[in-house]
């Protein structure tokens, strides 16, 4: 996901309004957010269907990298060692 440019990508609730579709094309076209405020306070994000994918992608990788260094942590993991004999034996299949 690019970086926001804060004056272009944060728009108050009553622009959105009147202007969603060009706001879905900037988003489209940017890959940047687009942060919804209400009251001057962010009340939503409105993102690019691929960037969210992506996003939703990085997220559970990250909570797979978490989950190992759990496992890990409670030596519950086994040693590179052990773990490529596994591998070999299961290509030798």
């Amino acid at each position: 996901m690019r970086r926001m440019v804060i004056e272009q990508d944060i728009r108050p609730m009553s622009e959105f309004r009147s202007g969603v579709a060009s706001f879905v094309k900037q988003v489209h076209d940017t890959k940047r957010p687009l942060v919804i405020t209400q009251h001057g306070k962010g009340v939503g994000v409105l993102l690019d269907v691929g960037e969210f994918e992506a996003m939703q992608e990085k997220i559970e990788l990250l909570e797979d990298i978490q989950i190992s260094i759990s496992q890990l942590e409670a030596e519950n993991g086994v040693s590179h060692k052990v773990a490529w004999q596994e591998v070999l034996q299961r290509l030798e299949r």
